[in-house]
């Protein structure tokens, strides 16, 4: 990837990696509130450092990584089918499973925190494809 170990990208995909894995202790553990506030942190971890890969700038809060994400979009349109599911992510997992405690239909849930591991393969692929 470019220039990522220099400007902080690979450490924050590793924090996402990590992340996952923890979701997936939970999911075994049947802690699906957990399980899905951490799929939520890969998500977001991995959404910043493909932000940090693309503009050498780290997020300082979700709402930052929302907009510097949407603003990434504008610019290339193969990171516009990220938003929708970083959207999904915060709102189902963080929003209604973590804080509301609504994860049902739970499979969706369940799916949905499984699906992390493809979000944070994509945001890698596109950190490495920087446009010209």
């Amino acid at each position: 990837m470019s220039n990522e170990s220099s400007n902080g990208a690979e450490e924050a995909f590793i924090d996402a990696r990590v992340m996952y894995a923890m979701a997936l202790e939970r999911l075994k553990a049947t802690d699906i509130r957990d399980a899905a506030e951490k799929a939520w942190c890969a998500t977001k971890r991995a959404t910043d450092a493909l932000i940090i890969a693309r503009t050498g700038r780290e997020p300082d809060k979700s709402p930052d990584t929302t907009r510097m994400l949407a603003e990434l979009a504008v610019e290339d349109e193969s990171v516009r089918d990220l938003r929708p599911l970083y959207a999904l992510a915060r709102d189902s997992l963080h929003g209604d499973c973590f804080y509301s405690g609504l994860c049902d239909p739970l499979p969706a849930t369940l799916r949905l925190i499984r699906e992390t591991s493809d979000y944070i393969d994509k945001a890698e692929q596109l950190a490495a494809d920087v446009p010209s």
